[in-house]
């Protein structure tokens, strides 16, 4: 049985849970390598996926079976390099500036819906889209006459995560979420622990206790985003994602004294907006393909 307010919880803790494992992330990739750093969270989070498969229906004997073995492959290495790319961007862009560009998902997600799923586009959500890039276009505008070199990274993360969230959609018509949850997080525990050792530097002082608390931090962020899918529909999930950006930029404000510019506050408002009416029409359009009525 459903329970609202108890997915409203579970909701706003998993995207407060994010937004602080984003700051540990910058702190962190501050003093060591992003590679290095992505390797020991990938010792937790691979760890957390075989737990979730043992406790699903059919164990891990079913998770392991997949419909979609190159597709899978592809999520698992896609959230690979988006988690190092999104680790250097904190560095180099800052934190808030960053996650005001990753809010632009939606939008890259609408846009790609149609050469990967052959969705069809109305003239609502195209107009949301070219709304949502205006956005993302002003928040890459060097603001102050600075030009910053690294100010792509968060607009590659938010591609690539859009690619990897319609990836998602796909495999989800055969594959049962632990399935695509264990292979999501096998890829990239292979592909850290490749590269890992070459960039090991040792943790010092409180970077263990940090780098815990980064483990710590996925896990529970994950697991509240399982159980607020498991109260909530994705509609009403996904606009309370924008809670992360707020949270994140009190990070960002106080603790590493990052100035928030005006370009990026405007320029996210504007793709909120937009994410939220393409979330909204989107689901209007499911809804009227399910009954059958032409959009």
């Amino acid at each position: 049985m459903k329970s609202k307010p108890l997915g409203y919880s579970f909701t706003f803790l998993a995207f407060s849970v994010f937004a602080i494992q984003d700051g540990l992330s910058k702190h962190l990739g501050l003093m060591h390598s992003p590679i290095q750093v992505a390797m020991v969270r990938y010792w937790a989070f691979v760890a957390f996926a075989i737990f979730i498969a043992l406790q699903s229906e059919g164990g891990l004997r079913r998770a392991v079976r997949t419909c979609f073995p190159v597709l899978q492959v592809c999520r698992g290495l896609l959230l690979f390099i988006q988690i190092l790319l999104s680790i250097v961007a904190f560095t180099k862009v800052g934190l808030a500036q960053s996650q005001a560009i990753f809010a632009a998902g939606p939008i890259f997600v609408a846009l790609l819906s149609m050469p990967i799923l052959g969705e069809r586009v109305g003239w609502r959500r195209w107009t949301a889209i070219l709304t949502g890039l205006i956005g993302v276009l002003l928040m890459l505008w060097p603001s102050g006459g600075e030009f910053n070199a690294y100010i792509g990274l968060p607009l590659l993360c938010a591609i690539f995560g859009a690619i990897y969230g319609l990836l998602t959609r796909l495999v989800s018509r055969e594959d049962v979420p632990s399935t695509s949850f264990l292979y999501l997080t096998l890829v990239g525990f292979v592909g850290a622990n490749l590269l890992g050792p070459f960039y090991w530097l040792p943790f010092k002082g409180w970077d263990w206790a940090l780098m815990v608390g980064l483990c710590c931090t996925g896990i529970v962020g994950h697991f509240s985003l399982i159980k607020a899918y498991e109260n909530l529909d994705a509609v009403l999930v996904q606009p309370i994602s924008y809670w992360q950006l707020v949270v994140g930029a009190v990070i960002a404000s106080t603790i590493f004294g990052e100035i928030l510019r005006w370009n990026t506050v405007l320029g996210s408002v504007i793709v909120i907006g937009a994410g939220l009416f393409t979330v909204w029409r989107e689901y209007v359009v499911s809804r009227r393909e399910r009954m059958m009525v032409p959009d």
